[in-house]
């Protein structure tokens, strides 16, 4: 009985570790050379902040409702933190109380999505479609017309008001 024991442990446990490896390189499984703008680490670090570095690079979470993007609700488009990608329209932007910055809908040609499951968490990371930046991810509960909520972090996006 205490082998069973000992092979279910083991057993789940590599499962865990699975899951986890292949979220890690779901989400970092476009090379470089497929992303329009590219730079070095270093670079990367001298362009973003701390706290935008760890987003955008390292794919990091900010906390909730520390963004002031969150209340903002002025006409104009956020932009890749990173590199000046339009992402979002202000028109498409949501309260969904999340505590993130949240829209039903991108900008054509603004974010790439990969799917991911692991640990229970069904939906998709949402990156930059020009630098691959993290920027949050998608969910399937948000709004119509699309349905879906793009839940993104306030530091990897910079807002221009003016025309949506």
């Amino acid at each position: 009985m205490t082998s069973r024991r000992k092979f279910l442990f083991t057993s789940g446990a590599a499962l865990v570790a699975s899951a986890v490896t292949l979220r890690w390189h779901a989400a970092h499984a476009a090379p470089a050379a497929a992303w329009e703008v590219t730079h070095t680490d270093a670079e990367w670090r001298a362009l973003l902040s701390p706290a935008q570095y760890e987003i955008l690079r390292r794919g990091g979470t900010e906390r909730p409702f520390s963004s002031p993007f969150y209340k903002e609700h002025r006409t104009g488009k956020f932009f890749c933190a990173g590199c000046q990608n339009p992402l979002f329209s202000s028109s498409t932007k949501f309260d969904s109380g999340t505590g993130w910055p949240s829209f039903w809908k991108p900008l054509e040609r603004g974010v790439y999505t990969a799917r991911t499951t692991s640990l229970g968490f069904r939906g998709a990371e949402v990156q930059c479609r020009r630098c691959g930046g993290h920027l949050g991810d998608v969910f399937d509960d948000g709004p119509e017309p699309t349905g879906l909520r793009y839940c993104i972090d306030g530091l990897a996006l910079v807002f221009t008001p003016g025309a949506a």
